[in-house]
């Protein structure tokens, strides 16, 4: 299922939250309707924590995780890495990097076995990815775009891209990834995909503006909806495909 939510009248929820498959981490808000959506659909398979990241809310752009580890920048100070690693699972890494390409949500995508990052990361920044988060890492852009980790998002049973990525460029990084991937937006119509949702592999969710269309995409590729994961993969084709059709004729 996904769910649709807003941080405090903004729909970049990924911007304020960070999902794996064993922790979820949301901004400190004003209100507390934002972290109660993620709690009621979350607390009981896996803890919901409040974290600020360097004094900052932006908790989803600034850290990258799976359900190993989690990776957060310079900026982050010792009581909130202390915070972090009382709050979350034993099995689950923190690390602080030191990398100038501090907005690691932006510059980092990756799932529980590959990571893609940002062509310019430092080659100890790699090293660091790999270790802390068990995962292989392949430098690579996205439609162009270095900011891997805006213009993608993808989890263990599938993942999304940039609306303007060519089919070559989708079924490169598909068997990268070894997962089904499609070109999508969120949001009615935003390709900024790290920013609009947070998806693991049994739920997702995105801002209050995604449409039907949208969401059913993101149902279909991610293997969501309980009754679409039986399916031979049909109507997650046709879906995808009225997707792409409707999204090339906004482009044009």
């Amino acid at each position: 299922m996904a769910t649709r939510t807003s941080f405090e009248n903004s729909n970049e929820i990924g911007v304020f939250s960070a999902l794996t498959n064993s922790y979820c981490l949301t901004g400190v808000g004003k209100s507390e309707n934002f972290y109660s959506v993620f709690e009621s659909e979350l607390s009981d398979h896996i803890p919901v924590i409040h974290a600020t990241v360097g004094g900052c809310r932006f908790v989803g752009r600034t850290t990258v995780g799976n359900r190993r580890g989690l990776l957060v920048p310079s900026t982050t100070t010792d009581q909130e890495l202390q915070h972090l690693r009382n709050s979350l699972p034993d099995h689950v890494v923190v690390q602080r990097i030191e990398e100038r390409l501090s907005a690691l949500g932006n510059i980092v995508a990756c799932n529980d076995h590959v990571a893609l990052v940002h062509p310019d990361v430092d080659r100890e920044t790699e090293d660091v990815i790999s270790d802390v988060l068990g995962v292989e890492v392949f430098r690579q852009t996205v439609a162009g775009q270095a900011l891997v980790g805006s213009y993608s998002k993808f989890t263990n049973q599938g993942g999304m891209v940039h609306p303007r990525t060519t089919v070559e460029d989708i079924e490169e990084l598909s068997s990268l990834l070894q997962v089904p991937l499609v070109a999508g937006t969120v949001n009615r119509g935003s390709d900024v995909l790290g920013g609009g949702m947070v998806v693991n592999d049994w739920t997702a969710f995105v801002g209050l503006d995604t449409t039907s269309t949208e969401i059913s995409v993101i149902e279909s590729i991610f293997k969501l909806s309980s009754g679409r994961q039986g399916n031979s993969g049909t109507g997650q084709s046709s879906i995808v495909t009225d997707m792409r059709s409707s999204l090339i004729d906004q482009l044009s």
